[in-house]
């Protein structure tokens, strides 16, 4: 050992001994990772890093952070982009006769936009556990090639029915993004760093509505087009979600153990980061037991009936907010351009909300805060009168700062289950349910009570009162089960302890396994 401190005090990246190379596998196992399992390769990472100086890896381990922050994070935080704004361009398209040109009559917009929920709901669990089978670099990549055909297919379609199976389709190819993120997360930073990182990659929500507003204001304003305004921005968005396809496909990891941008040395590092959050990398065999044991425990329906509630809440705001604006009395270009501030708030939001969540403690308030301000606006839309329609328009644009307790909402599986099959259970489901929370959503809106839809407003109003009761209750649960492991005096310090992280036990099993509150 004094060895090892010794060479580690002379260089600054110490020699690694190189993983003798697997057998020759077929196509299906080195794609699927069959011959590198990701959590036997992390306990050898770890291993490792355990015989070198462990201040040596303190200082290292803020280097291999940074480097997936300025690297990684932005690559994130452009595929989630591109992927909102996909979904977003039913939304703009709105605005310049979609409804008129395919003939939709009636609740046929209110069916479109929930189509691609339906897609996504059809397909959140199988995405999951396909997630936890094969690696998800690759996977998101080729999938980001996928909904871009899909995207611009929706400028070829001509009425209701042709709309409704392509935006089901989207929902389907895109489902994959948001639990890939999640996993991909969890595997990369540590449960203190998770809730401002992943904030980071859905703040792009934000940004994405900025784009899209302007890319749509600008689309508006072109003439003798050989097509309709709304269907070059289903042409433009695709084609820039094609071409990011090929950076995420080649630079987008799987995990800390094959990570492209790092070396030998750096991975043994991440993982060594990771160690602490004692949920291993990734587990490719599905285990019955933990799915039966995600079933049946109550924390698991909290959380599902709080990403319910969420998604009621987002399938409204991200559909309808160009109709309640434009029944304000403004124009199409008025509409669309009144969108943008509402961006803002939304990349503020989820940038101020996530940094506060990784403060001690502070998760569940977090969320239950950040609540408040989308509650406050649907109060001002519920009462102010109509002669002060700017007023009206600032209450929608604080229905955006719901991304913030969406994506904290996102965070929770990731933090607080652990097990593989346990938390790809979980995390299928809570999309499951958030899913049909989003096909729910829009229909709240009666075409009958344009524009205001005060039916609608107290049902999101009553929706937002149960998401903060049930988070109450979520948070007290994991209190005091965190202080009855305290009492009976067990804690993940010990070498052993970090290592039995790396057996796929899942949070129930693992008694030095804390929940984040």
């Amino acid at each position: 050992m004094a060895d090892i401190e010794k060479k580690q005090a002379q260089i600054t990246e110490p020699a690694v001994e190189a993983t003798p190379p697997p057998p020759k596998a077929s196509f299906l196992d080195r794609f699927g990772g069959r011959t590198n399992d990701p959590n036997v390769l992390g306990k050898e990472l770890l291993q490792k890093a355990l015989e070198f100086d462990e201040a040596q890896l303190e200082r290292d381990a803020i280097k291999v952070r940074r480097k997936l922050d300025f690297i990684v994070i932005p690559m994130m935080m452009t595929t989630y982009m591109l992927s909102f704004l996909d979904k977003q361009t039913l939304n703009y398209s709105n605005a310049y006769g979609l409804q008129e040109d395919t003939n939709m009559t009636g609740d046929d917009y209110t069916w479109v936009a929930s189509a691609l929920y339906f897609g996504t709901l059809v397909s959140a669990y199988a995405w999951n556990v396909v997630l936890q089978r094969y690696p998800i670099g690759r996977l998101v990549g080729g999938m980001v090639f996928v909904w871009a055909g899909v995207c611009m297919l929706q400028a070829a379609v001509f009425n209701f029915s042709g709309f409704f199976a392509v935006r089901f389709f989207l929902g389907v190819v895109e489902g994959c993004i948001a639990p890939a993120f999640v996993l991909l997360t969890s595997m990369l930073w540590t449960r203190e760093e998770q809730a401002l990182r992943t904030s980071f990659w859905l703040s792009t929500n934000g940004v994405s509505s900025i784009l899209g507003s302007l890319l749509a204001y600008g689309s508006g304003h072109a003439t003798h087009l050989a097509i309709d305004n709304w269907k070059l921005i289903y042409l433009i968005v695709g084609c820039m979600t094609f071409l990011w396809g090929f950076v995420v496909l080649l630079y987008l990891p799987d995990g800390p153990h094959n990570a492209k941008i790092l070396t030998e040395y750096e991975r043994m590092v991440a993982v060594w980061r990771v160690s602490k959050n004692q949920m291993g990398i990734k587990h490719y065999t599905l285990v019955p037991a933990q799915i039966k044991e995600a079933a049946i425990d109550p924390k698991t329906w909290l959380v599902l009936l709080m990403g319910a509630c969420t998604g009621i809440l987002n399938g409204a705001v991200a559909n309808f907010a160009s109709a309640i604006i434009k029944g304000f009395g403004f124009d199409a270009l008025r509409t669309t351009l009144l969108q943008t501030p509402g961006g803002a708030f939304e990349l503020f939001g989820c940038m101020f909300f996530g940094w506060v969540a990784t403060k001690p403690n502070f998760l569940g308030a977090t969320i239950i805060v950040s609540c408040l301000p989308g509650f406050a606006g649907l109060i001002g839309l519920l009462t102010i009168n109509d002669k002060h329609r700017y007023a009206l328009v600032g209450c929608t644009w604080l229905q955006n700062i719901l991304g913030s307790p969406i994506i904290l909402g996102w965070t929770v599986p990731g933090l607080n289950v652990a097990g593989h099959t346990k938390r790809t259970t979980v995390l299928g489901l809570l999309f499951v349910f958030y899913n049909a929370g989003n096909i729910c959503g829009p229909h709240l809106f009666l075409p009958a009570e344009a524009p205001r839809y005060f039916t609608a407003i107290r049902a999101l109003l009553a929706t937002y009162c149960a998401l903060i009761g049930l988070q109450v209750l979520y948070s007290i649960w994991c209190y005091f089960d965190n202080k009855a492991r305290d009492r009976k005096g067990y804690h993940a310090q010990r070498t052993e302890e970090l290592l039995e992280g790396f057996e796929d036990l899942t949070d129930k099993q693992n008694l030095h396994f804390r929940y984040k509150i």
